[in-house]
């Protein structure tokens, strides 16, 4: 049997190869201190987009919500914002419409990418109406 740490180990491995961090996963301090064979594994806190990411994995949903793709389709760049009907529901990184995708034409969005939309986005945000 593993201990405790091991696990936690494990866990912390497993819920970030699906893109989930629960910053304050770990062992139970109290429990851990106690005479029991195995303490408690403390999950911790964190904000909604993390526990609803952590829901979508939980529930097999693929992409996770929360994740960026890129729509194979025609390139466009958006998170997913959820799954409906066996389609995707997509929002543009840079603002705009809501599309729906089948899950099969996303791909993962290449990082470079998604900041340079991000970019975009903020910049536009920033230019004064002449």
């Amino acid at each position: 049997m593993r201990t405790t740490e091991e696990v936690v180990e494990s866990l912390r491995a497993a819920l970030k190869g699906a893109g989930v961090v629960l910053p304050s996963l770990c062992v139970d301090p109290v429990t851990g201190a106690s005479d029991e064979p195995f303490a408690l594994v403390e999950l911790g806190r964190c904000n909604v987009r993390v526990a609803e990411r952590l829901a979508s994995v939980v529930r097999g949903e693929r992409p996770p919500v929360g994740t960026y793709v890129t729509d194979a389709r025609d390139g466009r760049i958006g998170e997913v914002r959820g799954h409906v009907g066996g389609r995707v529901q997509v929002r543009p990184v840079a603002g705009g419409r809501e599309w729906d995708c089948p899950a099969g034409s996303l791909e993962p969005a290449p990082p470079e990418e998604v900041l340079r939309a991000q970019v975009r986005r903020i910049n536009g945000a920033r230019r004064l109406p002449c």
